[in-house]
């Protein structure tokens, strides 16, 4: 007969034993709870470097000059495109315009009005003599453009367009190659009615550019002349004149077959004209 006390001794050892297993699951369950929680934290912490890092590999890359965190900064710094390649914008009721006389006969004219070419030998409208564009004053509207050959042509054609301007028109010009030898007295003053000073006295090859209106009270500011004479000056060099919204400039002397061929270029901002029909500066 078994004793009691070998009984509880039996007892209490198996108890422990299963104590032990019971607690050494608890462990091994903790363990890998542990070891999961322990990969899922590596992982985050992983990804919140990684994050950390692209974040700051940008901030830096935003912090250099040309950044787009800088955008503003370095537009700031770049140069400005205006209209018609004018180094400045014009103010509020003003056009924009930039001429180029004909070069000998070589080059031909070049107008530019509100950054669009409205005269030019790539737009197959501008031809030897007297070149002339209408512009709406209002509106700064291209009315029209043509040219009258003043070499080999009639004189006529050019005296029936320049009556048949509207008041109000600005009428911007450019020469040619030859833009005074058929000129006559008639056209000579309708050209000064619209505000030319040196229509009188242009001559052979002269190089010229003009600008004025129908209806103009005054002589225009909007003009400049190379003699043909000073062609043969190899003194002439570019020359700046400023005047309130107006820059003239004689630009570049270009040499070929032992001929000097002047060019010319005339920029500047014309007000609207007013219903007085002036031209002001």
């Amino acid at each position: 007969m078994v004793r009691a006390g070998g009984i509880l001794k039996l007892a209490a050892l198996i108890f422990v034993f299963l104590l032990a297993v019971f607690l050494a699951f608890q462990l091994l369950e903790i363990n890998m709870d542990f070891n999961l929680s322990s990969m899922m934290l590596t992982e985050l912490a992983l990804k919140m470097l990684l994050y950390t890092s692209r974040t700051s590999q940008h901030m830096n890359v935003n912090n250099e000059p040309g950044s787009h965190q800088n955008h503003h900064t370095v537009s700031a710094t770049k140069p400005v495109r205006y209209k018609c390649g004018l180094s400045k914008s014009c103010p509020a009721g003003h056009f924009a315009f930039k001429m180029a006389s004909g070069a000998a006969s070589v080059v031909g004219p070049r107008i530019c009005l509100e950054d669009k070419l409205i005269m030019s030998s790539v737009k197959n409208n501008v031809g030897r003599g007297i070149n002339i564009a209408l512009v709406h004053g209002r509106t700064g509207d291209v009315m029209k453009t043509d040219f009258f050959d003043m070499w080999a042509g009639d004189v006529a054609p050019l005296i029936k367009f320049l009556k048949e301007i509207e008041e109000g028109t600005v009428v911007m010009m450019a020469s040619f190659d030859d833009p005074s030898t058929k000129l006559n007295d008639e056209a000579r003053k309708l050209i000064a009615d619209l505000g030319s000073s040196v229509i009188t006295s242009l001559g052979f090859r002269d190089n010229w550019i003009f600008v004025g209106g129908k209806g103009i009270k005054t002589k225009s500011p909007f003009e400049q002349q190379i003699l043909s004479v000073q062609h043969n000056n190899a003194s002439v060099s570019p020359s700046d004149v400023h005047q309130e919204f107006a820059r003239l400039r004689l630009v570049r002397i270009l040499i070929a077959d032992n001929r000097y061929l002047t060019q010319q270029i005339f920029t500047f901002h014309l007000r609207i004209m007013q219903r007085s029909h002036t031209c002001c500066r």
